[in-house]
This record gives structure tokens, C-alpha cells and sequence, in this order.
């Protein structure tokens, strides 16, 4: 894929549902202006996610900034060994509040290994069960443990009523076929755009349309045309172009599956809107 110049931001006539990013990096002026651009493009919803002990209740607060704000409670794998009973307390007490969509983003990262890996294996299912106590989905990230993570999921996701999302999904093909089997949707974001992210295109390739949702995960993880500038919400037309394309499918097509999958996992309420 050759590189592209910056060019607007499209916007379609289907509403985007921002389904992972992290507002709470952002002071009170970039919140601000995130919010009014993403509305600008399209962006309807917008999940901002949880990672650690430290900005649970940031991220909690939020959700009551502005109305198409919602959140997620739970501990990365990097912040681990953070957890306790008393995090665990805030996250099962807060989780049960209307706005709060999902328990995440956990899981398991043997790439940075910031954490020991008995003790992220550990919290991982802990928090698994917590999302079964609570019949909500979960958000998960794995990297580079592809193993781990397809055994830890076996032994919880028969109880996972919801399942979830594998988020900005970059594993092997073996493990999406596992987790698409078991029901999970898988996450894609910017990377798709990359040039050397064919691994990726794979799995959306393979992905069923019914299985899919779109992210930023930003401030990461910056789309082409605008790489080397901190991403957005606002941005994710150009993964849905992307993905689209990869798929072989016309856009709109595109954004109404996955606005649909994005509303029956996290808002399962309203899915029929």
C-alpha cells in the first residue's frame, strides 16, 4: 500500500459507534474538540476504556460529561499487578451503572511483559468471572499470547453470556478462528491502513461481517492518511474505508453491519434503533 496524502475526513450517512479510544489522556480542551470533530464525521457513540486502578473513576466520570460518552471498568494486563479485592470491588460496584458498557480492557500481554505472567493470568480471570457475575461483555486485548489466552477463554466463555470484543485484533488467524467460534466479535482499528499489516487485512478477510466492530484506540495507532499525528474518534471513517475496501464492500454496507454488531454487543437495549 502506497502512502497517501491527508485529505478530509469522509462522512457517511450511517452513524459510527467509536467502540475504543482513551479520552481520559486528554485534557479539557482537547476533550472538547474531540467531541465536536467526532460529531462533525458521524461518530454517534464513543467507548472510552478503562485500564488501570488509577483512572477507573476518571473514566467513570467521563460518562457524565456529555451524552454519547460511555465507559468500560477493568485493568490492562501492563497494570496487572495493581489489581486487588478493592479494585476489584470498584469495578464490580461501578459496572453496574447504565453507563458502563463492559468489563475491560483486560487480557493478557507477553510482548512488554509489564507484568508477571502468573499474576496477569490471574487477573485476567478474575475479571472474567466478574464479567460473568455481571452479565456484561468484556474487552479484551492479547499480544503475543495467543496460548494463554484461548486457554483462559475456554474456561470462561461457556458462562459468557455477551462475550465480547478480541480488540485491535493482530494475532494469529488460528486464534480468531477460535474466538469467532466461540462467539466474540473481533476489533479493528488503524493498523488495517498500514503497509506492512497484511497479517491484519487477513483477519478481516476472514472475519464474518456479523463478528466486527471498528475502533481507534486512540491515541494510538494514528490511520493512514494521518499517521504522526495523535488519533481521534474523529478518524475512524478512514478505518471503515479500509476495512470496507478489504471486504470488497461498499462503505455504507460496511458501517450499517457494524454499527448493528457494535449496538447488539454494547447496547443491546436499543439494538433495534
Amino acid at each position: 500500500m502506497s502512502k497517501s496524502k491527508r485529505r478530509d475526513i469522509p462522512v457517511y450517512q450511517t452513524p459510527l459507534i467509536e467502540t475504543h479510544c482513551h479520552l481520559d489522556y486528554l485534557d479539557q480542551e482537547q476533550l472538547q474538540h474531540t467531541l465536536v470533530r467526532s460529531r462533525e464525521v458521524g461518530i454517534e457513540r464513543i467507548i472510552t476504556i478503562a485500564v488501570s486502578a488509577a483512572n477507573l473513576e476518571r473514566v467513570f466520570n467521563l460518562t457524565r460529561v456529555a451524552g454519547d460518552i460511555w465507559g468500560t471498568q477493568g485493568i490492562h494486563p501492563h497494570e496487572a499487578e495493581g489489581f486487588d479485592d478493592a479494585v476489584a470491588d470498584i469495578i464490580q460496584e461501578r459496572a453496574r451503572d447504565a453507563r458502563i458498557v463492559a468489563v475491560g480492557e483486560i487480557g493478557l500481554d507477553y510482548f512488554y511483559d509489564h507484568a508477571d505472567r502468573a499474576v496477569q493470568r490471574r487477573v485476567f480471570s478474575r475479571q472474567l468471572a466478574l464479567a460473568v457475575e455481571l452479565d456484561l461483555p468484556v474487552v479484551i486485548h492479547t499480544r503475543e499470547a495467543d496460548a494463554d489466552t484461548r486457554a483462559i477463554l475456554a474456561e470462561y466463555s461457556p458462562d459468557l453470556r455477551r462475550k465480547g470484543v478480541i480488540h485491535s485484533f493482530t494475532s494469529s488467524l488460528e486464534l480468531a478462528e477460535y474466538c469467532l467460534g466461540e462467539g466474540f466479535m473481533l476489533g479493528f482499528n488503524g493498523i488495517t491502513t498500514f503497509n506492512r499489516a497484511d497479517n491484519v487485512r487477513a483477519v478481516v478477510a476472514i472475519t464474518p461481517i456479523g463478528q466486527l466492530v471498528l475502533e481507534t484506540d486512540s491515541p494510538y495507532l494514528t490511520p493512514v492518511p494521518y499517521r504522526g499525528r495523535p488519533n481521534a474518534p474523529f478518524y475512524l471513517p478512514f478505518v471503515a474505508e479500509q476495512v470496507a475496501q478489504t471486504r470488497q464492500l461498499p462503505v455504507e454496507q460496511l458501517l450499517a453491519a457494524v454499527r448493528h454488531n457494535s449496538m447488539a454487543l454494547f447496547f443491546p437495549a436499543e439494538a433495534g434503533s
